[in-house]
C-alpha cells in the first residue's frame, strides 16, 4: 500500500503540505489540497484513523445522542448531520437513548467521555448540567438541537410560535371549534414540546376571543396509530364534533385523516387537519402543516461543530439560534362547511 511519502512525491509537495491537505488541519491552498487529494486518489493512499489520532488527538468522529430512531423527525435530522460530516470527512457514531435512563448514563459517563469521540450533537436532549460541564471539560465541543442549553451552542424551533401560526391558520379560514392532539407525559420531558405546542394553541385560540376547551385536548404518541386513536376519540361523538384539528406531527395527524375517513368524514370538506414537521409523506396526504426543516437542523448542527473544531474556529453567534419554520398549505384544510 502506498505511503505518505509517495503521495508527497507525487503531489510536489511536503510530507507535512501531504497530512495537512488530507487532514483538513491547517492552511493548504485550494489548488494543493486538490493536487494532494488528487494524488492520493491516483494511488489508493487512504489515511490510517489511528494513526492520524495519535497524531492529532482527534479521532475524526462525532457522537449524535438521539432519544429515538424510528422516527421520521429524528433519522431526518441525523442525516442532515452524516452527510455534511462525510463531507468534512468525519466519521458518525450513533447513541440510540430510547432504552432510557441506565442507558443514558452509561452513555455520558462512559462511552462519550472516552476519546472515542471528538464531539457531541444531542438531538432533542435536554442535557444535565452535569452532563455538559463533563463534556466541556473534556474538550468536547457540543452543540444541541432542540432547544436552548446553558452554556451550549444550541439550535431549536420555537414550539410555542409553531403551533400558534398552525392553529392561527384555522381560525383564519373561520373555525371555531378546533381540537387539539397533542403529546402524552413520556413525550414531555425534554424541552417540554408537546407543553409548548399546546401553549400556543390555547394563545392563538384566546387571541381571537375562543375559549379553550379541555375536551378538545387530546394526547398523543407522535405515531400515526396514536393519531388514529386519538382523533377517533375527537370525533366520536357526532354532535360535538370539531371542524378542525390541529395535530403536534404531522404523524399524528395521518392518523387523524384515516380515522376521519374510517368514519365517513370527508377532509377538508367536514373536517380540516394541520401538523407539524412536513414529513416526506406530508403532500401525498394532502396535509397542511408547518414546516421545520429536521434535515437542515442536523447539517447546521454538524456545520457548527466542524468551526469549533477547526484549529482557528471562527467566532460563532448567539448561544442560540432560531430556525426557520413555515407554514405549508395543502388541501387537508379549508373553510367550515
Amino acid at each position: 500500500m502506498p505511503g505518505i511519502d509517495e503521495v508527497a512525491r507525487v503531489a510536489g509537495v511536503s510530507t507535512a503540505t501531504v497530512s495537512r491537505a488530507l487532514s483538513g488541519a491547517g492552511h493548504v491552498s485550494p489548488t494543493t489540497r486538490e493536487r494532494v487529494r488528487r494524488a492520493a486518489r491516483d494511488l489508493g493512499y487512504v489515511v490510517s484513523s489511528s494513526a492520524s489520532g495519535l497524531a492529532t488527538g482527534r479521532t475524526r468522529n462525532v457522537g449524535v445522542v438521539i432519544p429515538f430512531l424510528n422516527r421520521w423527525f429524528f433519522s431526518s435530522v441525523l442525516e442532515g448531520a452524516e452527510s455534511t460530516l462525510l463531507t468534512h470527512g468525519y466519521d458518525l457514531t450513533l447513541y440510540n437513548l430510547q432504552g432510557g435512563g441506565a442507558e443514558r448514563q452509561t452513555v455520558f459517563e462512559h462511552f462519550l467521555l472516552r476519546k472515542r469521540v471528538d464531539a457531541v450533537i444531542a438531538v432533542s436532549l435536554e442535557l444535565t448540567s452535569s452532563e455538559v460541564s463533563r463534556l466541556l471539560a473534556m474538550k468536547k465541543p457540543i452543540v444541541g438541537v432542540g432547544g436552548p442549553l446553558p452554556g451550549v451552542r444550541t439550535l431549536s424551533v420555537d414550539d410555542v410560535a409553531v403551533s400558534r401560526l398552525a392553529t392561527e391558520h384555522l381560525i383564519s379560514l373561520g373555525h371555531r371549534r378546533i381540537a387539539h392532539i397533542g403529546g402524552d407525559d413520556d413525550h414531555n420531558h425534554d424541552f417540554h414540546v408537546p407543553t409548548n405546542r399546546r401553549v400556543g394553541y390555547e394563545a392563538a385560540l384566546s387571541s381571537a376571543g375562543l375559549t379553550p376547551d379541555p375536551k378538545l385536548h387530546v394526547a398523543g404518541d407522535f405515531t400515526m396509530p396514536g393519531g388514529y386513536a386519538s382523533a377517533k376519540q375527537l370525533l366520536a361523538d357526532a354532535d360535538n364534533r370539531p371542524t378542525a384539528i390541529f395535530a403536534t406531527s404531522d404523524e399524528m395527524a395521518f392518523g387523524a385523516i384515516l380515522a376521519a375517513r374510517d368514519l365517513g368524514l370527508r377532509v377538508p370538506r367536514d373536517l380540516s387537519v394541520i401538523g407539524v414537521d412536513d414529513h416526506e409523506l406530508s403532500e401525498f396526504f394532502g396535509l397542511t402543516t408547518v414546516a421545520q426543516y429536521p434535515d437542515l437542523q442536523g447539517r447546521l448542527a454538524a456545520e457548527i461543530l466542524i468551526e469549533e473544531l477547526n484549529p482557528t474556529p471562527a467566532p460563532l453567534p448567539d448561544i442560540n439560534t432560531p430556525l426557520q419554520f413555515d407554514l405549508v398549505v395543502r388541501s387537508s384544510t379549508a373553510p367550515p362547511a
